[in-house]
């Protein structure tokens, strides 16, 4: 079992691979698995390759994210002008829907709202406002949309999950009732965790995703 002290040196080794962020700008402590990310960074999607770095390596359970966004002089933007460039973003990604989607801007924080059909939509959405200068944050509030699955919905992913090379499909049970899919089984890290849980948000009119998959302890590698 890897210990606390081997997962923080991989994360900030990982953090310091990410040729967009500044790993001195960014705090690293882990207690029983579980990372915590701090300090201070000047645009939100960086707080989000953060994350997402962390979450690549071996050994981590969960991510405690306390990482505070600090716009510099040179993006400060005014509302109006990150509400115009939201709306733009949205406009030229073919996957979304603008408009069935409301956006409201506040102190640099954007909120958006509406109706999709598809969780990718839904995601996509709020990647396209993260990417942007200016922004601080974005709260997320679309909802899905009700929409009637099909009776081999389980079927469908499971086979979803083998044709992904990250995922340990034999590893993973499916569930669904309704809309809603529960899986459980483990995986071996928390980044094919959260894969499971995309693939199956991708099925067709899947409105929950219960996700229990257990991240085990990676083994120690063997000394020469």
């Amino acid at each position: 079992m890897r210990t606390d002290a081997q997962i923080q040196q991989d994360v900030m080794n990982q953090l310091k691979w990410n040729p967009m962020l500044t790993a001195s700008e960014i705090g690293v402590s882990v207690n029983s698995g579980i990372v915590t990310l701090s300090g201070q960074v000047d645009a939100y999607y960086k707080k989000l390759e953060a994350e997402q770095e962390a979450k690549k390596v071996a050994g981590v359970k969960a991510i405690a994210e306390d990482i505070h966004v600090g716009v510099s002089p040179r993006h400060k933007r005014t509302d109006a002008e990150i509400a115009a460039a939201v709306l733009n973003a949205l406009k030229w990604d073919t996957s979304i829907p603008e408009d069935h989607i409301r956006v409201k801007v506040e102190d640099g924080v954007v909120t958006l709202e509406g109706e999709v059909e598809w969780v990718f939509q839904l995601q996509s959405a709020a990647r396209a406002a993260g990417r942007l200068a200016g922004v601080r944050k974005v709260i997320n509030s679309i909802a899905l949309r009700p929409k009637v699955a099909p009776s081999d919905l389980k079927h469908k992913i499971s086979a979803a999950f083998i044709r992904n090379a990250t995922i340990d499909a034999s590893r993973i049970q499916v569930e669904v009732t309704g809309s809603k899919v529960v899986l459980t089984g483990r995986v071996r890290s928390l980044t094919e965790k959260e894969d499971a849980e995309k693939a199956a948000w991708l099925a067709p009119g899947i409105q929950f995703v219960e996700n229990n998959l257990e991240v085990e302890h990676a083994p120690e590698p063997s000394k020469a």
